[in-house]
């Protein structure tokens, strides 16, 4: 037979406190004293007492979930993000919910307006959303940007202009003249930071670099990546992430082209598996799980910020990139071929 389910009026009797006791020592525990918070923890632990989150919901307005929105779950520099915020937000008290917008905007914005009411915060990561929907999502619930920087929201980015020079100054030092940038979605704020970063220092080495794309950033993708930089009879690519340059990898490879004898290339993330290709691939470090953990950092703060008039709300957190050197760059030959396909 079902036991009655323990409420907080049989632990404020059992402990001979008022109600409203009770739920401050179990929610907001530094609101009461530590001798009665002590007592009270005691009694609800030995009645086996479980919080009722409806109840709670109701009372406070708050959820203890956080709401976290990828544009691809199964891309691997997603993972670290994911661990990295699961794990903050678990320590802080809340549980972690995860969707994915499938890099598509009317998917992200049905999550969005979905979860608004469910959660007390959003992430939106690398978030293709318009500006004015991005400012009606914040008017119900903080909302946190990773991997994109828009005036009045708080957000963590990783350093793709630092890291697109360190490519540049990279493969200049290897003696490439002539780069291709395969680009990403054209509705990526990371992909127009790091194209108009590696177009800005190549100008300045004084080479070329040409851009061609969009491409879907997806290892599928790089056949065509591919077939498009070689028409550009560049010396080395430089591919929007790592799943479209080891797309690109894989149809040089079938094509017979060597890698790096005839073509550098270079990519973005190094995800997992990035260091498992033939060869390695070269490519731009992105602290995924630091990043996971500042962006939960961010959206608590700013509930708190909400409910204070002297917090800061906009935030801008930059971490740093670093470039992976791995056997996908060399010296360019002095005598490329001419490739057909």
């Amino acid at each position: 037979m079902a036991h009655t389910p323990v409420t907080l009026h049989d632990v404020a009797r059992e402990a001979g406190v008022a109600v409203s006791t009770v739920s401050r020592a179990l929610s907001n525990p530094d609101r009461v004293s530590p001798r009665t918070r002590e007592h009270v923890q005691a009694i609800a632990r030995r009645l086996d007492y479980r919080p009722n989150r409806v109840a709670q919901t109701l009372l406070t307005g708050r959820t203890q979930m956080l709401a976290l929105l990828v544009p691809d779950i199964t891309n691997p520099h997603n993972f670290g993000l994911i661990r990295g915020a699961e794990a903050q937000a678990r320590a802080a008290g809340y549980t972690l919910v995860i969707g994915d917008s499938q890099e598509d905007a009317d998917l992200e914005l049905a999550h969005a307006e979905r979860l608004g009411s469910a959660v007390d915060g959003l992430v939106l990561a690398a978030s293709k959303l318009p500006e004015a929907q991005l400012r009606q999502l914040q008017g119900h619930r903080p909302v946190v940007l990773f991997n994109r920087q828009v005036p009045g929201f708080p957000s963590v980015v990783t350093d793709s202009a630092d890291g697109s020079r360190q490519i540049v100054e990279h493969l200049v030092a290897l003696g490439h003249r002539r780069l291709v940038y395969l680009g990403g979605p054209q509705t990526s704020w990371t992909d127009g930071e790091r194209g108009r970063a590696l177009s800005e220092h190549a100008q300045a080495a004084g080479i070329e670099m040409v851009r061609r794309g969009p491409f879907s950033p997806t290892v599928e993708h790089g056949a065509a990546a591919a077939d498009v930089a070689l028409a550009t009879e560049a010396t080395a690519l430089i591919a929007f992430n790592d799943l479209l340059a080891i797309g690109v990898l894989q149809r040089l490879a079938r094509l017979g082209v060597d890698v790096p004898g005839e073509l550098s290339v270079v990519g973005y993330d190094d995800i997992f598996g990035s260091d498992f290709c033939r060869p390695p691939l070269t490519t731009v470090t992105s602290p995924a799980e630091p990043a996971g953990r500042a962006v939960i950092d961010l959206l608590l703060s700013s509930r708190v910020a909400s409910e204070g008039p002297d917090a800061e709300t906009e935030p801008q957190i930059v971490l740093p990139t670093r470039l992976r050197v791995r056997d996908s760059t060399a010296v360019p030959a002095s005598g490329r071929r001419t490739r057909g396909h």
